[in-house]
């Protein structure tokens, strides 16, 4: 689930996966990586690493699956700046899979400050064939493609397109009860979706706006989102309804 490949540039070779990562934490990125210099701007001693430390539930079924880890968030200098526990529910059916994920950031080894950047937080990168153009981005108030999707506060964000011979998609939703729900979507046509909560300078370009959020000592936050994924464009696969229900906890 986590990538170590989260950069942003559309002519490199990216692998295709899902990841939890943010630009700023405590002035620390964990969203660039160290190796890939041309993607930010800031000196190797910036970057952090999401290090895994154990797993702690791993479970199936005939109707779905589950796994949670637990790993540090550590700066260059190998010390970590807190805890992060990460948690997946797989299910499905005959016409769509989801992918129920939530996140937790531990404040135990004192105040942790989430800091305004587009860089981050909950993202996946689509395959080639989605990338827009051919594919396209819609959301939940109807906006299509980057320019009205980019910087914008949504219920959800849905790519679709045309992939080995079939009409699928995949949406990411974000769950009522998160911090600034609706959230912002740090969302590009080169195959990058983002839900970011925390960018609001940085996404709206609106220098009165501050979008960070310190986690006190002690304390904790968990964001939730559901991963949709489903054959044809989102009004043939009812994204719309599919999120109705997720919000009512369905």
């Amino acid at each position: 689930m986590v990538t170590d490949v989260p950069g942003e540039d559309r002519d490199e070779p990216h692998q295709r996966a899902m990841y939890f990562a943010h630009g700023d934490l405590n002035g620390f990125d964990f969203w660039g990586e160290a190796m890939f210099p041309h993607w930010s701007h800031h000196p190797a001693s910036i970057y952090g690493r999401t290090v895994f430390r154990k797993l702690d539930d791993m479970r199936g079924g005939p109707l779905s699956g589950m796994l949670q880890a637990e790993f540090d968030l550590v700066r260059p200098d190998g010390r970590a700046v807190a805890d992060e526990t990460q948690a997946y529910t797989f299910s499905g059916d005959a016409h769509s899979r989801t992918i129920d994920c939530e996140f937790t950031i531990h404040a135990g080894r004192g105040p942790v400050k989430m800091g305004d950047t587009k860089e981050g937080t909950f993202a996946i990168r689509v395959v080639k064939a989605l990338d827009s153009p051919p594919g396209h981005m819609v959301n939940s108030n109807g906006a299509s493609g980057e320019k009205a999707i980019w910087g914008k506060r949504a219920g959800w964000v849905d790519y679709y397109g045309h992939v080995e011979g079939e009409d699928v998609g995949i949406a990411i939703f974000d769950h009522p009860g998160n911090l600034r729900h609706p959230s912002y979507w740090h969302a590009r046509g080169y195959g990058l979706l983002a839900v970011n909560p925390f960018g609001l300078k940085s996404l709206t370009h609106d220098r009165h706006q501050d979008g960070s959020y310190t986690i006190p000592a002690g304390g904790s936050l968990t964001l939730r989102y559901r991963v949709f994924i489903h054959h044809g464009d989102p009004q043939q696969a009812g994204v719309g309804k599919a999120y109705r229900h997720y919000a009512e906890g369905k």
